[in-house]
This record gives structure tokens, sequence and C-alpha cells, in this order.
């Protein structure tokens, strides 16, 4: 039986995988903590083309469960950029039409991080142009972990019928439960691997490579890999005919 095939003219939901901040720095004889920096700018850049470009959501890998086994300088010079970028983009990022979401277990970020992630998460509840989520002390296995564990629960206080769970249950207790799933992940760098990002959400996404640093990543390079997506054919286990 041949399946349907549905053909895609370009991505609601982008899913990013940021790489290469430090490198970028390193091959400037600069401190890794510039190269993100610069990403952070890029950020921006990116972010304010959604629009234009037809994307609804986007999702930024920020901080993995596993960054934290880099230097304490670079993890507390990163924790302090994060802090001064929800503080220097808030009010621009309202005006722009962007609503924030973060993901990850907050639980490990220091509190004056967390008040001001949901602070901006309040700010910009209403926005609708763009959705902006940050992946931040976030790891899909963690992330599945937590959701298991919230479902355990319910099982175990007879909300839930253990008999009655499938595999449009889990995804309701993931950090990502209000969002569609990613129909595009992009890795910058020329790393081909997923470094646990988003494993549940990603099962039917389109991957794509590229070998450009992040802080590279132009509006440019962003539009030619949307354009090649949308060129493909999503099948979704299907075969074409």
């Amino acid at each position: 039986m041949t399946m349907p095939t549905q053909v895609t003219i370009g991505p609601r939901h982008v899913a990013i995988i940021m790489d290469g901040n430090g490198r970028w720095a390193q091959s400037r004889g600069r401190p890794r903590l510039l190269g993100h920096r610069a990403g952070a700018r890029r950020v921006r850049e990116i972010v304010a083309a959604c629009p234009d470009l037809g994307v609804e959501y986007v999702t930024v890998f920020a901080f993995s469960t596993e960054n934290w086994k880099r230097t304490q300088s670079e993890v507390s010079g990163l924790m302090s950029l994060f802090r001064r970028y929800i503080q220097t983009e808030a009010n621009s990022l309202l005006e722009q039409g962007t609503r924030v979401r973060f993901i990850g277990d907050r639980l490990r970020l220091d509190a004056k991080l967390r008040g001001l992630m949901d602070m901006i998460e309040a700010l910009t509840a209403h926005n609708t142009r763009v959705n902006l989520t940050i992946a931040l002390n976030y790891g899909g296995r963690d992330e599945v972990a937590r959701a298991t564990k919230r479902l355990a629960r319910d099982v175990a206080s007879g909300r839930l019928d253990p008999e009655a769970i499938t595999d449009e249950t889990l995804p309701r207790y993931l950090d990502t439960h209000v969002l569609p799933d990613p129909d595009l992940v992009i890795r910058t760098s020329g790393e081909a691997r997923i470094s646990n990002f988003l494993l549940w959400q990603s099962a039917y996404a389109e991957y794509e490579f590229v070998d450009t640093l992040w802080p590279d990543f132009t509006r440019e390079r962003f539009e030619e890999v949307l354009s090649r997506f949308g060129t493909r054919e999503r099948r979704y286990g299907g075969m074409t005919a």
C-alpha cells in the first residue's frame, strides 16, 4: 500500500543547536566567552528574521545538562551572559511580538536567573508573532526522565489509567507540551550529532548539519537552509509512489 507523502513548503518550527561559539573566539585569539556573546547577538538576528521567513517557532539550545562539566569560569560567564541577555533584550522582544519560553530543569539555576526567566515569560506571554524557546540546563534524556516521574505520580494517584497510556501520553508531560514538534533541526559548526537535544520531539524532524560556526550563521545562511527544506518530501515512514 502506498502511503501519502507530505510535501512541505517551509518549516513551522525550527530548532537550532548553536555550536561553535568557543571555537569562533579561539580562532581569533580571544576568550571563549567572547564567542558566546557573539552567538547571543546572532540569536537576535535569526529570531527577528523568522516572521518574514514563515517560521512561527524557533527553539535554541543555549546550555545543556552536560555543560556544567565546563570550567567554572566559563559556566559562570555563561550564567552572567544569560542574565544580561534577558535584561537587555526583554523590551525589544516584547516590542517585536516575540513570546519567550524556557525549557529545561530550572532547579540548578541561581535564584536571580530563575526570577528573570519568570519575568520575561510573563512579560511576553501575550505575544504571537514568533515563539522563541530557550533550552537552558536542558537535556533530552533528563526531560524524558522528569516527564516519566510526573506521569508515574499521576498513575500512582489514580489520575491516569496505565492501560490508557499511548505514545501520545508522554508528550503531555514534556517541557515542550505547548509547542509543536520541530520540523527542522539545524546544527552549526560541522558536527554531525544531536547531543541529547529534543530526542522525543525530533523523531520525524529533518536535519541539517552545516559547517558554519554559530556566530557566522547569518540570516542569508538561515534562508539557504530553509530553502533546502522546502524541496524535501516528508514521508513519516511511508513510501513514495
